[in-house]
């Protein structure tokens, strides 16, 4: 355990300067896109005086120059202050706790769905490498990663939702249904397989292809082929000895693919109109909302940053030798 903490805090400590770069970055880029939330206010209200104009930024920390307007910001960040969207006239926080579930609800399912599955393939795929079952796998992958995921959404959404209406076609959840507890877990977990199944079919597909080939190498490696001479069964074999050091570089993957799958999930959530955190950039560029923006890009930068440290733990319970215990990374 004291080892496992002193990862988690070299991690923590790591990932500030980049979570700092982040935010100076993206805080730069909006100020060099022109425009902000008070000309996108005014308009939404008919117009206004260059005096109203002028309090508005003057309220909200808009105006002055750039060096000003960064130091307001990360005063205001530095006191768990993530300010005012003047857009949606709301706290940024607030909004940011209310559509987050939303869209951990719709990653982390997809990513489940898509690591246990692909991998269970993978497995089977790769147990007999060349055997036809491989070959069928194999193909059904290439295919499936070909496809987009709008498009493949798109089409469930056809099918299931509108043609059949076996699921909900759009949402979160049924508005203003009255439902709780496991009543409402089961009306959520509807709306939710559609587009879970959209986003986690084309990692699964990925997933699939690293473990198959990971299992093919391990069948040709000397604990495989040991194992094998103390007269262990195929299937002992496979579970216990293959798949288990075959699995290592799908954890990597699954690291590395936490920003595409957050990317992912901002167009899922735009063709099944979930409230999540897609939906919410959105509104802010609709709005100009600069400050709301940045928050979003910041949250999901420290979301990707959270999924890398899981996978060190993960790596680190998978195969011990790998770690930080003195001090050093892992290769």
């Amino acid at each position: 355990m004291p080892r496992m903490i002193r990862i988690v805090l070299a991690r923590l400590a790591g990932s500030l300067p980049v979570l700092l770069i982040v935010l100076v970055g993206v805080f730069l880029l909006l100020d060099r896109a022109g425009g902000d939330a008070v000309d996108a206010y005014l308009l939404s209200m008919g117009g206004g005086d260059a005096q109203m104009a002028a309090g508005l930024r003057a309220e909200y920390g808009l105006d002055g120059p750039v060096w000003k307007r960064l130091a307001f910001t990360l005063g205001q960040y530095a006191r768990g202050d993530l300010g005012w969207s003047l857009a949606l006239n709301r706290p940024i926080g607030a909004l940011i706790a209310e559509r987050l579930p939303n869209t951990l609800w719709l990653m982390g399912s997809a990513t489940a769905l898509s690591f246990l599955l692909g991998s269970g393939l993978g497995v089977l795929a790769g147990r007999r490498p060349g055997a036809m079952l491989d070959r069928l796998l194999s193909g059904g992958s290439l295919v499936l990663y070909s496809i987009p995921s709008f498009w493949l959404g798109l089409v469930l959404a056809i099918v299931f939702a509108v043609q059949l209406r076996w699921l909900p076609v759009s949402g979160i959840e049924t508005i203003a249904s009255g439902k709780a507890g496991l009543a409402r877990a089961a009306d959520i977990a509807r709306h939710l397989v559609l587009p879970v199944a959209a986003l986690g079919m084309i990692y699964l597909a990925l997933f699939l292809r690293i473990m198959r080939a990971g299992m093919a190498e391990a069948w040709g490696e000397d604990y495989t082929l040991a194992a094998r001479a103390r007269g262990l069964s195929d299937w002992r074999i496979t579970l216990n000895h293959a798949a288990r050091n075959a699995i290592l570089p799908l954890v990597t993957m699954l690291g590395l693919q936490s920003a595409a799958m957050l990317g992912g999930s901002v167009v899922i959530e735009s063709v099944f109109a979930i409230p999540g955190f897609g939906r919410l950039a959105q509104e802010a560029v609709a709005g100009r909302d600069a400050p709301l923006l940045l928050a979003v890009i910041l949250t999901s930068a420290l979301m990707v940053v959270i999924a890398n440290l899981m996978v060190d733990l993960a790596y680190g319970w998978l195969d011990p030798r790998i770690g930080t215990g003195g001090g050093s990374d892992r290769g």
